[in-house]
């Protein structure tokens, strides 16, 4: 009986053990009946496509090793050496390791045709062949390119326009600094609306980017006094085409900020910019040793700008004269309604100068990257300000004011 026993034991775990083994060929069999789907990769670095000097997208679609479809995304420079972009996209037609296709560009609409041939180099990829734009034709050889799944390249794609609509306070957005997310079509007209509305625009946002030609949408920065920066904003989103507006980072920086009661610095409802610009003088005048010279407010951007003249303490016997400039912005600590205001200022910039009658020394300010400033530059104006005004500081900590 022992025996039997035994036998049966061994029968049944023998048994055991090739159902386990039929059960994990089966799985390891699997995937030879249910191939891997398609997969989207991504080039987004291939040199040489119109003379380097464009930016690239292949997207491929690929069932294994194969290539069964493909896009062409090319930006580049309009014209040599301009900053205008034009850009095409074109589906291509894949036909081993060949890819052709036609199309035009988006904004010149210039005819385009391609035919590159690819071809894996270990882990690696080489493209070679020819892509021509208008009358112009491009040779394009380039080696070592990578790719990357579509997660990588998401991940890589910018998508926030740092623009506050409804900011809850001036802490991370600039009270002057203005945004404007337009539509393509529509950014033209819309900067012609800007002529003689006392804004000031920044030059570089009217580039089209290649960003922005893949969009289809553009920003457009500009700056406004902060008084008249609320009723800017809402009246600009009822513009055809814009799609967001409102605040953006700008001048302010909070380490040289004060916040105070705006009470005292007020007739009615605006801010009484002469007895702010009169109190801010004297006391910069106190902190960098100098004397009040000019004070003036810009129109477009609400800035105040202050000049100081003192004696340059560079071989004082030429009696030299120094002018330092600082810039200041005062305004609302959020927008709408509100009992307290923001008072920021610059950093100062000097220049040194011969101002003395008859012949002058001609001087050459060129200051290195590490060199210290004079002390005097600034000596805890920023606290001198914030005692002036009895005002608080921001606390960078805790993210709040002190």
């Amino acid at each position: 009986m022992r025996a039997l026993h035994l036998c049966l034991l061994g029968l049944t775990v023998t048994g055991s053990v090739a159902t386990v083994h039929h059960a994990f060929a089966q799985v390891k069999a699997a995937p030879k009946s249910q191939p891997a789907g398609p997969e989207t990769r991504y080039f987004t670095s291939i040199d040489g496509v119109m003379n380097g000097n464009a930016d690239v997208i292949l997207r491929e679609t690929r069932q294994g090793k194969n290539v069964t479809a493909a896009t062409l995304d090319v930006c580049y420079p309009a014209e040599k050496g301009s900053d205008r972009k034009d850009r095409f996209v074109a589906n291509l037609t894949v036909s081993g390791s060949t890819l052709t296709g036609a199309t035009q560009t988006q904004v010149d609409k210039l005819p385009v045709t391609i035919k590159l041939n690819r071809r894996p180099t270990g882990d690696t990829f080489e493209f070679k062949g020819q892509i021509s734009v208008g009358q112009t034709n491009n040779n394009v050889t380039s080696s070592d390119n990578s790719d990357q799944s579509e997660k990588e390249f998401q991940d890589n794609q910018s998508t926030d326009d740092n623009i506050a609509p409804a900011p809850k306070d001036f802490t991370e957005v600039s009270p002057e600094a203005i945004a404007v997310k337009i539509k393509l079509e529509a950014a033209l007209d819309f900067v012609r609306t800007l002529r003689g509305q006392n804004v000031e625009v920044a030059l570089n946002s009217l580039t089209v980017s290649c960003d922005a030609l893949r969009a289809g949408e553009q920003v457009i920065s500009l700056a406004i006094d902060p008084e008249r920066a609320a009723a800017f904003v809402a009246k600009t989103k009822t513009y055809p085409g814009v799609v967001n507006v409102g605040w953006t980072t700008g001048a302010i920086d909070m380490d040289r900020t004060v916040r105070f009661a705006a009470a005292d610095w007020r007739d009615g409802d605006k801010i009484n910019r002469d007895k702010v610009a009169t109190a801010l003088a004297n006391v910069l005048a106190r902190t960098m040793s100098g004397k009040p010279a000019a004070t003036s407010w810009d129109d477009e951007t609400g800035k105040l700008k202050l000049t100081f003249k003192r004696p340059s303490q560079i071989l004082p016997a030429l009696e030299l004269t120094e002018t330092v400039e600082v810039n200041a912005i005062i305004a609302p600590d959020k927008p709408g309604t509100t009992d307290k205001l923001i008072l920021w200022v610059s950093t100062p910039s000097v220049t040194t100068a011969d101002e003395n009658s008859g012949a002058k020394l001609a001087l050459a300010d060129s200051p290195t990257a590490d060199e210290e400033s004079d002390p005097r530059d600034d000596n805890g104006a920023v606290a001198a300000v914030a005692a002036e005004f009895k005002a608080q500081r921001w606390d960078a900590d805790n993210s709040n004011w002190k």
